[in-house]
């Protein structure tokens, strides 16, 4: 049996999938920040480059803010005291003059620093999104159906964007408190000499609206978990139902009040919650706002007394204004910034998280040999993740090399979940499939995967162009070789029946379907649709095929043309062929019946159409009359 490599017993996954991470706060931010750090270097280094330039433009704006005034009122004040205004003209002039350069040079950096950055936000969210979509693309196929792993997936989408604001956003935070620290050493410099008794009193206010920003920030994560399902509910009721595929149902059915009003009941509970964070936030507001009055206060009237009493002059009183206001700001800065960047952090680690994620299927190593396979059920039972039946029960069954088997029942007798645990989509709950003697789920998953060709009934036709919807199905293919992929593409869509219909589309095989992205784009038909999987699935050329419904779509000329081509579609391949129309049964050598999650009848169409009071028996003469009345 292969190892399992990161594996959890389904106790476990449900654990991990109802509760949060043990971590702390500290750890999950240092493990965020870590990952946002070397992420960015690895892929923007000069995003770094963009930070120091910022950073001049802003010790440029600090000089023209803090000491140049000082400076400014020394002269005027000297002018106003008697001295030659000719003798401080000229230095006047030159401050005046530097005080302009600074501004203009310091915009122009953070302007160009700003700009930039923001282009490299929106690179980074672009490449989030891909590793995002490549992890759900490769988790588990059991996680797909799964809403709590969808809403793990929701809550990394939107932690890692909406609500962090991204990397770009992460790193502007961490920025700020590298400069507030710096500032905050220059202002505490300056006022330890002219006005040295207010440091305390800025220390013990910067704590105090420290401390109600951060109940805010416990608000806002806790409010974060609530409003993550809801946002994923509320985006799919107003956004993806507005998409075109859905307008024929919703106009015929007249649902789109219905839909609406859906959307209003769940915008209704959204707009409770965000109501209920902004009043638990409020009275942590006003807390702040009496903090930063009080300090005003005390500050003015402290170094407006050092005046009166001669102790500074009035540039030196100009300067320790805007060295409070500095190490206030600096001081609200550092600690404003640390919560954001925890806040923050801890949004963006359900990324990490998602990214983290376990898988729960074995994970084998072991190569696939051979073009011809025995495939086994052996007492196979399954039932979906927390459901509390089985959808199968005791499968036994046996597809020899070349054999093609035609799996019937009426619907929900579990003719899909075979075709899944075949495919490894799923895992067995008890039993095992093997294939050539083997347990399945010892081979490499990719290896073992390319053994199928599979049209499933929920098949899906993607807005590319038709040759990218079919040759997706074998990317090694001729890689090198146009001509030899266009002889193969060109043999499938004869046989499948699609190639008149190609031919008669506007760039033939390379136009692009539906108008998603392509106002040109064409819109296939059911029919074309299904050809169109079939066809994928043939230039695939796996050893075994499998076709679940593969007809339903097409009118009963163009089923009777993929039934009377049968033999040649697959080939001298295995094949399983589920259907509802038991016409196509004669084409197979054996017909498995499933009714009640299991295999009730089993043979070939002669014996089984014989058994008296059978299921296949009254299954196709109700057909049969069907057809014939």
């Amino acid at each position: 049996m292969a190892k399992r490599s990161k594996a959890l017993k389904e106790s476990e996954l449900e654990q991990a999938l109802s509760s949060e991470k043990s971590e702390s706060n500290i750890k999950i931010t240092k493990k965020t920040l870590s990952f946002m750090l070397s992420f960015a270097w690895k892929e923007k280094k000069s995003l770094y480059l963009l930070y120091l330039i910022r950073f001049i433009g802003n010790v440029l704006g600090q000089l023209k803010i803090l000491l140049l005034p000082k400076l400014l009122v020394d002269e005027l004040m000297a002018v106003i005291a008697g001295e030659s205004a000719e003798q401080h003209l000229k230095t006047i002039i030159f401050y005046v003059a530097v005080t302009v350069t600074a501004e203009l040079v310091s915009t122009l950096l953070i302007n160009i620093a700003d700009s930039t950055r923001n282009v490299y936000s929106q690179i980074f969210n672009a490449r989030f999104s891909e590793i995002l979509s490549a992890k759900s693309m490769g988790m588990d196929y059991a996680y797909t159906e799964d809403p709590k792993v969808l809403d793990k997936q929701n809550e990394a989408k939107e932690g890692i964007s909406w609500y962090s604001g991204g990397l770009v956003s992460i790193l502007d935070c961490l920025y700020y408190v590298v400069y507030n620290l710096l500032l905050m050493v220059l202002s505490v410099t300056v006022i330890a000499v002219y006005c040295p008794l207010l440091l305390p009193v800025q220390i013990i206010l910067m704590f105090a609206v420290c401390y109600f920003n951060y109940r805010n920030q416990l608000i806002n994560t806790e409010f974060f978990l609530k409003l993550a399902k809801g946002n994923r509910i509320f985006g799919y009721v107003l956004y993806e139902l507005a998409e075109f595929r859905y307008g024929k149902d919703i106009r015929m059915y007249d649902s789109g009040d219905m839909m609406c009003n859906k959307g209003e009941k769940l915008g209704k509970m959204q707009v409770a919650l965000w109501g209920e964070q902004a009043r638990l936030q409020l009275k942590n507001g006003y807390g702040s706002d009496m903090a930063n009055a009080l300090r005003d206060g005390i500050s003015y009237l402290y170094m407006g007394l050092r005046v009166l009493w001669g102790k500074i002059t009035v540039g030196e009183f100009t300067l320790s204004v805007s060295a409070a206001s500095n190490l206030y700001q600096s001081l609200i800065g550092v600690g404003s910034n640390l919560q954001q960047i925890g806040e923050k952090c801890n949004y963006a680690s359900r990324f990490l998280e998602f990214l983290d994620y376990p898988d729960t299927a074995v994970k084998g190593n072991r190569p696939v040999s051979g073009s011809e396979h025995v495939i086994e059920f052996k007492d196979v039972s399954f039932k979906y993740p927390r459901a509390g039946d089985f959808t199968l029960r005791h499968v036994n069954i046996t597809i020899r090399p070349n054999e093609h088997l035609s799996v019937v029942g009426l619907n929900g007798a579990g003719k899909t979940t075979f075709i899944k645990l075949l495919c490894r989509m799923y895992d067995v709950t008890e039993g095992a499939i093997l294939v050539d003697g083997v347990d399945i789920r010892e081979y490499s998953e990719e290896e073992y995967r390319r053994l199928f060709s599979v049209v499933f009934q929920d098949f899906a036709i993607f807005a590319f162009s038709l040759r990218e919807n079919i040759e997706m199905g074998d990317v090694d293919f001729a890689p090198d070789d146009p001509d030899k992929r266009t002889v193969r593409l060109n043999e499938t869509l004869e046989l499948s029946g699609l190639k008149e219909d190609a031919e008669e589309l506007p760039n033939g095989v390379d136009t692009i379907l539906y108008k998603s992205f392509d106002e040109k784009g064409t819109e296939l038909s059911g029919g074309q649709r299904q050809k169109t999987a079939i066809s994928r699935a043939l230039y695939r050329n796996a050893p075994i095929v499998i076709l679940d419904e593969p007809t339903a779509a097409l009118d009963p000329v163009a089923e009777y043309d993929i039934y009377r081509k049968f033999d040649t579609l697959v080939g001298h391949k295995s094949a399983i062929y589920i259907s509802h129309r038991l016409s196509s049964c004669k084409f197979c050598d054996r017909i498995a019946v499933f009714s009640e999650g299991t295999v009730k009848e089993y043979g070939t169409h002669d014996e089984l159409v014989g058994i008296p009071g059978g299921i296949y028996a009254e299954m196709f003469h109700a057909q049969a009359r069907y057809y014939a009345g």
